[in-house]
Parts: structure tokens; C-alpha cells; sequence
């Protein structure tokens, strides 16, 4: 039994890369900390230990992760490190080899932290402590506090997917999840803490209750009935598992915002068929069209990878046009990057850097497009924005429930509260729009 005596009076900062997932269980190690002791200070302070939630969908992650980790070190010497997620799952002996790198904890693992931190003086040596993931069959539920706006609720965790190119499943294990009736537990505890709005997190959402027979679609009827939490959002969720039951479902709710995540990732079939995706673009228009048809103002952002093994200049040109046509208001553009023990490596045909680099500006830029025009359709229309705090000296915004970020002037009385908002006009940037308080 660890004596947590000696945790007083100590230290501890935190950092997470990667998806709201990652955010929302980071939150509950730093929870499990301070409940044992510790004080929670900024990354940028000086901490008796720093802990690192990593990401590893891309190399650049990998890249960032050791930069943030060596700055920290830089800070203070002699601060206890700690490094899990992702990232510390599949390669915890590259970890380990950065100098200044104490303990080394698997996905797993995370969550037992005070467990295998004994004290905060240095090791003379990483200890790594990884299990088995893909046999794991226990959920660990999390969610973010901190913001009183909004917080991220995991409500699901691993894949079964296994498509070529991704590395999570190997990560995080198979696709596991609690019951309905202990998620509703967790959302009303994050309610508690003053979040308002809640977002619906995991890595395959839609797959949610699969070992209990329970559904993703019985879980959101009985989260939409809670008191006390004014708004969901559903976070990034497969096409396949986007019912039209779903989509009536959000179009009927007032808790569960009219704004979809929906991963694409190729308008190829070709390359969806490489990818090993469960769907085709012509399932995927269909979505978006009925997303359309029964809520025209709702926000649709979309995954896509470009530069993957086997994309040709004509793929990607039959993606950037299928992209083009659809009725969406934001691009998630990612650069695709080898990454090790997935099925893509086997793919003869390698894109070029400097065309996966090309390939990416121009979805950027088709992304930009396509939310100016989503923000201009929606001018001059009435909404209700949940406000969060200053976004500059002299006013503040929010976000309304197609997910538009609006500017009002400043007013601290409206700070996490839900206000009838007019959208007037777009903002310099064009990448919000004012907005006025109307009564």
C-alpha cells in the first residue's frame, strides 16, 4: 500500500495530445492526483511531476510529443516524468530512450497512475508498465472537468475495425463500453460540475453496447432525458452507424445539437476499398443528404486523409470533386504518414511527400470555402449560443447549435449561460460571425 502522505504539498502538471478523448481521460488521471494529493499547476510552471497523454494517429504527433516532453524536462531537471496514451502503448521502448523519462504507462495502466508512482524522486532508470491491450475487456469511464462550458464524456473506448492505415485499434484494444444505465451515472456527474454541454466521445461511438445488446441510439434517448444539461453533441461517428433513426432523432431533440462529425477519409471507393472502410461515398452522400433533409441549418464536419498508399493524381481529383459537391460545412484534413505494423505498408504505390503536401492545401482551401459559405447562409438568422468567457479584451463568444462561433461584446453576466443570439455578419476573419443579444 503506497503512502499518499507523500504526495502532499506536491505538484503536478498536465498535458494531452491528440483527440477529445484523450482530453477527457486526462482529466480523470488529474482527478485520481489531486484526490491523492497533488496540486494541478499549468504545463508552463514548475511541477514535481509532469504526465503526458500522447497521441500517435500521425508521425508528427510522435514529433511533437518528444518536443513538449523535453521542454519539460528543460523546466525542471528533477521533476518525476510520466508518459502514457497512445503512443506509450505502441512504443514504449522509444519512450523510454528519451532521456529525463521516468515511468512509461500503457493505455491501461493510465488509470492505476498513483499505483506504480510510489514517490516524485527521479529513477534511475524508465519503468515501463504495458499489458496486454487487445485482450483487454474492462471500460475505464472518464470525462473532462475544468470548463465549466462543456465537457468531453468517453463513452466508449477501442475498435474492431482495423482499417489499413491506423494504428488505435493496436493502441487501444477491441471496442468495449459501459452500460447504459452507468454512462447516464457519468454524464450526470460531469453535469454536476457545471458543464453545460456535453460531448459524446470515444474512438467508434456508434459501436457503443455492442457486449451488453444495448445501442448507441437507446443510449442517446436516455441521455436526452437527463435534468440539468442543456446540450449534447455526437462526436466523430462511422457512416455505417449513422442511422436515419439517429439523424430523426437529433432533428426532434432539443438537447442533441443539429452538428454532425462524420469520417470520410477518401471519396474514392478505390481507395475506401484499400483503406478497408465499411462503407461507399455513394452510403456517405446519402448520410449528409438525409442529415439535410431533415435539419437544413446543421453543421457537417468531415474526416479526410490524403497522400495514402495507392492514391493516384486521379483518386485524389475523384475525391477534391465527390468533396465539392456535398452539401458540408468544414474539412478535417489529415496528411497521411506511414505508420508502423499497419496493413497499408503492404500498398506498393507511395505518394510523394510534396504531392501529399499539395493534396492537403487544396482540401484546406476547399474546406474554407465550404465553411464561408455555411456561415453566410445562416446570417441573419436567430439562434441560441451557450457563451463561454472573453475571446478578447472587449467581447466574448460562443458557439450556437449548429456550431457557429459568434462574437458578442462583453458582458460577464452571460459567461456559461445559453442566450438568444442573431447572427449579423461574418467577422474580419471570416471565420466567425458577430453577433447581437436579442431578447
Amino acid at each position: 500500500m503506497i503512502d499518499q502522505s507523500v504526495f502532499e504539498n506536491k505538484t503536478a502538471a498536465f498535458h494531452t495530445f491528440g483527440c477529445k478523448l484523450n482530453f477527457s481521460e486526462t482529466s480523470t488521471i488529474a482527478r485520481t492526483m489531486i484526490d491523492a494529493g497533488f496540486s494541478k499547476v499549468q504545463l508552463e510552471e514548475k511541477a514535481d511531476v509532469y504526465v503526458f497523454n500522447t497521441c500517435s494517429v500521425t508521425e508528427l504527433a510522435d514529433k511533437k510529443c518528444r518536443q513538449v516532453i523535453k521542454k519539460a524536462i528543460k523546466t525542471n531537471p528533477d521533476a518525476f516524468i510520466i508518459v502514457t496514451g497512445c503512443f506509450a502503448q505502441l512504443k514504449p521502448e522509444t519512450i523510454s530512450s528519451i532521456e529525463g523519462v521516468d515511468l512509461v504507462l500503457g493505455s491501461d495502466e493510465k488509470f492505476d497512475i498513483i499505483k506504480y508512482l510510489e514517490n516524485t524522486q527521479k529513477l534511475a532508470s524508465t519503468e515501463i508498465h504495458t499489458g496486454k491491450i487487445n485482450q483487454t475487456k474492462d471500460f475505464k469511464p472518464s470525462y473532462s472537468s475544468g470548463d465549466r462550458t462543456r465537457s468531453f464524456l468517453k463513452i466508449q473506448d477501442g475498435c474492431d475495425y482495423y482499417c489499413s492505415y491506423c494504428t488505435i485499434p493496436y493502441a487501444r484494444g477491441r471496442s468495449r463500453s459501459n452500460t447504459i444505465e452507468k454512462t447516464v451515472e457519468e454524464a450526470i456527474k460531469a453535469g454536476k460540475e457545471g458543464a453545460k454541454e456535453i460531448i459524446l466521445t470515444g474512438v467508434n461511438i456508434g459501436d457503443f453496447g455492442k457486449l451488453q445488446n444495448e445501442t448507441f441510439f437507446e443510449l442517446i434517448q436516455k441521455l436526452d432525458k437527463i435534468d440539468g444539461i442543456d446540450r449534447f453533441r455526437i462526436s466523430s461517428i462511422e457512416p455505417n452507424l449513422l442511422t436515419d433513426e439517429i439523424i430523426e432523432f437529433v432533428a426532434k431533440s432539443k438537447k442533441f445539437m443539429p452538428h454532425f462529425h462524420i469520417p470520410l477519409q477518401s471519396g474514392s471507393n478505390k481507395i475506401l476499398q484499400l483503406m478497408k472502410r465499411k462503407y461507399n461515398r455513394e452510403l456517405f452522400k446519402n448520410r449528409v443528404e438525409s442529415i439535410k433533409n431533415k435539419i437544413p441549418n446543421a453543421f457537417i464536419g468531415v474526416d479526410v486523409i490524403v497522400g495514402v498508399r495507392g492514391e493516384t493524381e486521379e483518386d485524389f481529383n475523384d475525391t477534391y470533386h465527390f468533396l465539392e459537391k456535398l452539401n458540408i460545412s468544414q474539412l478535417h484534413v489529415f496528411t497521411y504518414s506511414e505508420r508502423p505494423n499497419t496493413q497499408a505498408l503492404k500498398i506498393d504505390h507511395v505518394v510523394p511527400i510534396p504531392d501529399r503536401k499539395e493534396r492537403s492545401q487544396k482540401l484546406h482551401k476547399l474546406s474554407d470555402l465550404k465553411t464561408l459559405a455555411f456561415l453566410k447562409s445562416n446570417l441573419q438568422s436567430n439562434f441560441e449560443a451557450l457563451i463561454e468567457g472573453s475571446s478578447q479584451e472587449d467581447s466574448m463568444s460562443g458557439y450556437t447549435e449548429n456550431y457557429i462561433k459568434c462574437e458578442l461584446p462583453f458582458d460577464k453576466n452571460l459567461i456559461n449561460k445559453i442566450v438568444k443570439v442573431k447572427l449579423k455578419h461574418l467577422s474580419l476573419d471570416k471565420t466567425s460571425v458577430v453577433a447581437e443579444k436579442i431578447n
